[in-house]
């Protein structure tokens, strides 16, 4: 009885399906993959010979088991083949040939034969209900066996509409697929531009000025009065977002001063910012901390972002309720999560360069001092526990003095005659049994 779970042995068993009254039972494909072989499978015969005799020729062995193999194959020949029983007919039409090719494989002559009922599955839901009622109509009786074109017209019909049901599932989501894989080649392909450049400055200039461009946006809309402005929120906002202390809201009070000029000069304080800490860092390691802050970032915002769409993917099917298409839907609200996406990648690499600056000395001093106190701890820690090894040690080398004058371990005749459980004459307080009186 086979039921696809222990592949290997079950492949061995279905390889001599086709003995000659050999009769295989299994749940469904059981061994796939694997030929049936008429009269047997003459690999695993010869196996089974060597093992059987191990000290016997090989190649006689073989040729034997070959020359009754021809007999074999030829009795199951012509008793016609391997013989194919189904008991249901599958929902593809392609499993249900794999079946029939089991009796088939190269040229083999054999057959294959499906029974199932009009209360099976396939049937019942796909099936055609004229053709249960004129099969009523004909005087049937219950158990007896038909036999019809018609029932193969329907059985066709039914696996036609279930693999275009199934069709139309892996169609559809393909097509959510592809509209993750948009936005991945995009990521992906900024990724690969970030880790090829030697210079990121441009591109974090180019940041850097968006996130400016939005925060004067949001605090100082287009085409308002000056009495509109939040000055005093876009100076809290640059000095979060970029670590910006700019007097903004001086800027604001000053006259013919428009958001385009608020925004150039705290362009202008930002480039100068950065310019003073590359200067502090030096140009080839400010280099490699905007490519690692860019690199960081874009990483566990991309995360974030398939988590999003893993979410959106799961509730947007109730959008049909609603008459719309769930496909369009998600496709429209992934587009405004990677725009979300790019936004806040912009504001957060912004903000994190912002926020990098080398230490003062005081730090590298507080840090140095704190090292070093640690460094003391740890000595002050070995030398206390110095003496107590020392004494452990000591202690240790006085137990394992013998108890009996000249013992010589080599020598059994120099350990007295102690029982086993007394203590051990090497001095190691073991008892003697579990010592040197130890059994070897």
């Amino acid at each position: 009885m086979l039921n696809a779970r222990q592949h290997e042995q079950e492949a061995q068993i279905v390889a001599d399906a086709g003995k000659l009254g050999a009769v295989t039972i299994a749940t469904n494909m059981a061994g796939r993959g694997t030929d049936i072989k008429l009269g047997g499978n003459v690999e695993f015969k010869v196996m089974e010979a060597i093992a059987a005799n191990p000290d016997g020729d090989h190649a006689t062995i073989r040729d034997q088991i070959e020359a009754a193999h021809e007999a074999d194959e030829q009795a199951v020949k012509d008793a016609g083949g391997l013989f194919v029983l189904a008991t249901e007919r599958h929902e593809s039409r392609r499993i249900d040939n794999q079946l029939r090719g089991r009796s088939g494989r190269q040229g083999d002559p054999g057959r294959s034969v499906f029974f199932l009922s009009l209360e099976d599955d396939l049937m019942r839901i796909f099936g055609s209900e004229r053709l249960d009622a004129v099969l009523s109509k004909l005087g049937m009786k219950e158990g007896e066996a038909i036999v019809h074109p018609w029932v193969n017209k329907s059985l066709e019909r039914a696996q036609a509409k279930v693999e275009g049901r199934n069709f139309d599932i892996r169609k559809q989501l393909l097509k959510f697929d592809d509209v993750m894989n948009e936005q991945r080649k995009v990521i992906f392909g900024q990724r690969r531009e970030i880790m090829e450049a030697e210079d990121l400055s441009e591109i974090v200039k180019d940041m850097r000025d968006q996130v400016i461009d939005d925060l004067v946006d949001a605090y100082i809309p287009p085409k308002s009065y000056a009495d509109q402005w939040d000055t005093e929120g876009l100076y809290a906002a640059a000095i979060e977002k970029l670590n910006l202390d700019v007097p903004v809201i001086t800027w604001g009070d000053e006259e013919g001063v428009d958001g385009d000029v608020i925004a150039e000069r705290m362009e202008e304080a930002a480039d100068a910012n950065m310019a003073e800490k590359a200067e502090a860092f030096g140009a080839e390691n400010m280099r490699g901390i905007e490519k690692q802050i860019l690199l960081q970032t874009i990483d566990a915002k991309w995360r974030e972002h398939l988590l999003k769409l893993e979410h959106l993917r799961s509730v947007v099917g109730f959008r049909g309720y609603a008459q719309r298409d769930p496909l369009n839907e998600y496709k429209t609200e992934s587009f405004q999560l990677f725009e979300s996406l790019l936004d806040s990648l912009r504001e957060d690499v912004s903000q994190k360069l912002g926020q990098v600056r080398p230490m003062t000395e005081e730090e590298q001093r507080a840090i140095m001092e704190q090292m070093m106190a640690q460094q003391a701890q740890m000595q002050q820690a070995a030398a206390a526990a110095a003496p107590a090894a020392a004494d452990q040690a000591g202690g240790e080398q006085l137990a394992f003095e013998p108890l009996v004058e000249g013992f010589d371990e080599n020598d059994p005749t120099t350990w007295g005659n102690p029982s086993r459980n007394d203590a051990c004459p090497c001095g190691s307080g073991k008892k003697f049994k579990h010592c040197h009186g130890r059994l070897a």
